[in-house]
């Protein structure tokens, strides 16, 4: 009997040890991808005596290696006569210490963008830099010598003094293809994940600007966009928010703020109030707010719909320094939770957690023929960001945003944000196909847009490079309400995959 039960233990035992070994197995490897933000300023000497531009970036860069770095970035006049002045671009740098704190940041940043009347040609440029930087451990700052060339047909041109300061902002990743894996909280405590999680939100809104002074006096502006904040504390946030319009005005304005929050919630965490102010660049579409430079301060009420889902309304106001341009804000939207990077909170229980999937993707669109206000037709190019978030293992939410860069269409641009369907993957794991719907505002370059209206269905393959990175290409038609354009599109581009822990109540 001894013996009998001996051996079920070992068998017990043996078992034990076999499953304790797969779950932890099965769990997610956790990568650390080092990268940090940047904000940025240089003043650039515009054409024929006109007074500087004053340009102000905003940029994410991923670490490569210890040396160098990759990412993207806008920029967006904040001083001069160009309010409305912006763009997108890519960048790429080396970043190499002298000393323990000293170091030299050079690199380039190439781009596409542009502004009502401005001599951006097409809207090219390229940005190069050479700075000399100092690390103050939570932050650094460096200053030296950029050049601007707005080189396709533009007569923007010029070398001038920048300074900026760069914070460093690292997140944790696993593989795409555990993307919906599910995992309880005690299985996920006896892992590398067991640390204090971070949280972020992202909302999809449409707000409406009731002009009170300046160009549009009377008229209700309407907006589409989106809000991104990440939280420092439990209550302080900062937030990045841009906007577009669609309707109200002809198609060109847009807006970028960068800001900070206090979030107070009640009713058990079903209800948030969140006071905010930002910063930032906006004009186009007739809407003169003289350089560019605006501020917006803004109180809004959440209330939970469910599991991480909360109905958002907003009043605020929308304004430059001076009072030259001031209009009250009146917004809805949905808003979506997300407690990531670790298992611990100090505020809430969590019962589970789901690796979610995201796609970066950077991409250059031919518009054939796209119509134009003057009646002709001329092919456009375009530069453009989208961000897919899947909701499950196919179906993505996606948001972008793309500036024209070649084609004399300088002053164009879009925000769009729809739904996407991406297939299992085939031959070999290597390809898989998507189907994706977007729509929102667009305008300016003398592109016929109407208010600004437009809807972009696209057919498209995605091939896998490496584990993180893919070759995409797409076909699709873009249509515009209220505009002549109506025109069949191409793009071919890379994206940066990865998952992340989600944790659930």
């Amino acid at each position: 009997m001894f013996k009998n039960i001996m051996k079920r233990a070992l068998v017990l035992s043996i078992t034990l040890s076999v499953h304790f070994f797969y779950a932890q197995e099965k769990l997610p490897n956790k990568v650390t991808q080092i990268g940090f933000g940047q904000l940025d300023f240089l003043s650039i000497k515009m054409p024929e005596n006109e007074s500087n531009m004053d340009f102000t970036g905003l940029h994410y860069n991923l670490k490569i290696n210890k040396w160098s770095y990759a990412g993207v970035g806008f920029y967006g006049a904040v001083g001069g006569i160009r309010g409305g002045f912006f763009t997108l671009g890519i960048n790429a740098g080396i970043q190499k210490n002298i000393t323990d704190n000293l170091f030299i940041d050079t690199g380039i940043h190439f781009g596409g963008g542009g502004g009502a009347n401005a001599p951006d040609g097409g809207g090219a440029f390229i940005l190069p830099h050479f700075n000399l930087g100092y690390d103050f451990k939570h932050f650094s700052i460096s200053t030296g010598y950029s050049y601007v060339n707005f080189f396709d047909k533009g007569t923007i041109k010029g070398s001038q003094l920048n300074v900026a300061i760069q914070v460093p902002l690292s997140f944790q990743t696993s593989s795409f293809d555990e993307k919906e894996t599910e995992f309880s909280f005690n299985n996920l405590k006896d892992s590398d994940w067991n640390k204090p999680s971070s949280r972020l939100s992202l909302l999809m809104h449409l707000n409406n600007l009731s002009v009170t002074k300046g160009s549009y006096k009377g008229k209700t502006i309407r907006l589409a966009g989106f809000e991104f904040n990440s939280y420092l504390t439990n209550n302080i946030f900062f937030f990045v928010k841009a906007d577009g319009a669609y309707h109200g005005i002809k198609a060109g304005y847009m807006d970028i703020f960068l800001g900070g929050g206090y979030h107070f919630s009640m009713n058990k965490n079903r209800t948030n109030i969140l006071a905010k102010f930002g910063i930032g660049a906006g004009g186009g579409g007739g809407v003169d707010t003289k350089g560019g430079f605006l501020i917006y301060p803004d109180l809004s009420i959440e209330q939970k719909l469910f599991d991480n889902f909360y109905a958002t309304l907003n009043k605020g106001y929308l304004m430059s320094p001076d009072s030259h341009f001031t209009s009250s804000t009146l917004g809805f939207g949905l808003k979506y939770y997300v407690d990531k990077d670790g298992i611990n909170s100090k505020t809430l229980s969590f019962s589970k957690g789901v690796f979610k999937g995201l796609e970066t993707i950077l991409k250059q669109d031919l518009y054939i023929n796209a119509q134009r206000v003057s009646g002709i037709s001329q092919n456009m190019h375009q530069i453009s960001l989208q961000i897919n978030f899947f909701l499950n293992k196919h179906i993505y939410g996606a948001g972008q945003t793309s500036f024209a860069n070649f084609g004399d269409a300088g002053a164009y641009a879009e925000g769009i944000v729809g739904l996407g369907y991406q297939s299992k993957k085939i031959f070999d794991n290597t390809t898989s196909i998507f189907l994706q719907v977007l729509g929102g505002a667009a305008g300016g370059g003398g592109i016929s847009t109407g208010q600004g209206l437009i809807i972009k269905p696209s057919l498209g393959i995605n091939y896998k490079l490496t584990d993180k990175l893919k070759l995409r290409g797409a076909l699709g038609h873009v249509k515009a309400k209220g505009g002549s354009l109506n025109s069949t599109y191409m793009n071919l581009g890379i994206s940066y995959n990865f998952s992340f822990l989600s944790m659930k109540k």
